[in-house]
């Protein structure tokens, strides 16, 4: 059996029963410094240099899909709410933040993941798909299964599967995925009334700010899942405390996030270190040193294979 829809072995480790705080301070400050990051970078930064403004605001849009990976984990206020109205302006543009939420936590049930099908944030196809693939397709898809080509393509790809997939979903008469699509268009408005009245931009140097602020993203989830018999096995550490990982609010300590979905980003850190050894067992050692590592290994070269290698060949 290769464990694809059983339980995944080791159950997660229970939550901290505390009581929590009415707002975690780390992350909303984190939060009003990213707006204002962003700001001024779309501002004032861009009468200094526009090719600076659009680096700075793709490292800030980088954080803000941190940040909304943090609030559909349920920070940083104890209201959803509050914490969903705080990131509800589509500064990535591309992916609606009630889409996001949705996908990635059905991507948290573990015993499913990498599945071609019931996962969402699967990078690998059944192997029958792959056999049946177009050629052109296939070598798009190879070379975005190397890092240079998740961070020159990846963006791109990536949105096209997701909104295929959308479409697919709401034809057959999804409502929750039409309505995460509905309301992202008010979102995109306030970001419209934003570029049109007060930042310095161009809207379309904005686009290259934002493609560039998904790229970085992809840097992050280009190996957090690997092919493994065991659920527990398939999420990766990666042991980086650099600015990547700031940037990621830790989560490159990705199978810590996945044993402790609720656990704030600042506190990642220090379960990890408490805990190394375990978590290196529950993870079959799947780790690496650092994003250098990964640089080095993968920016040429794909780590694994587009068509799954442990799912049943019919």
């Amino acid at each position: 059996m290769n464990g694809f829809g059983q339980k995944s072995a080791g159950a997660a480790m229970s939550e901290n029963s505390k009581k929590r705080p009415l707002v975690e301070w780390p992350t909303a400050l984190l939060l009003l410094l990213c707006y204002g990051v962003w700001g001024l970078a779309t501002t004032g930064l861009v009468q200094l240099s526009l090719t600076t403004a659009v680096i700075v605001t793709g490292l800030a849009i980088a954080m803000f899909s941190s940040l909304q990976h943090e609030v559909l984990h349920g920070h940083p206020f104890r209201s959803a709410w509050i914490s969903e109205a705080a990131v509800f302006p589509a500064l990535t543009i591309a992916v609606p933040y009630l889409r996001f939420r949705d996908s990635h936590l059905e991507h948290h049930r573990d015993e499913r993941l990498t599945d071609p099908y019931d996962d969402p944030e699967s990078n690998f196809l059944d192997p029958a798909v792959w056999q049946t693939t177009p050629l052109l397709t296939r070598l798009v898809l190879l070379f975005n299964n190397t890092l240079m080509g998740r961070l020159t393509i990846g963006v791109l790809v990536s949105q096209v599967v997701f909104m295929r997939a959308d479409w697919c979903a709401i034809r057959a008469g999804n409502r929750q995925v039409l309505m995460g699509w509905i309301w992202h268009v008010p979102s995109l408005i306030v970001l419209g009334l934003w570029l049109g009245y007060m930042a310095q931009m161009p809207v379309w140097a904005y686009f290259i700010s934002a493609y560039i602020g998904l790229s970085i993203v992809k840097i992050r989830t280009f190996l957090e899942h690997r092919a493994h018999d065991l659920a527990r096995a398939r999420t990766v550490l990666i042991e980086d405390r650099g600015p990547l990982a700031f940037l990621f609010l830790n989560n490159n300590l990705h199978v810590v996030h996945h044993t402790h979905p609720r656990m704030p980003w600042y506190a990642l850190p220090k379960q990890f270190a408490d805990n190394k050894d375990h978590y290196l067992k529950r993870n079959d050692s799947y780790y690496y040193r650092s994003y250098w590592q990964v640089f080095r290994a993968y920016f040429f070269h794909a780590k694994d294979p587009i068509a799954h290698p442990l799912w049943p060949q019919d």
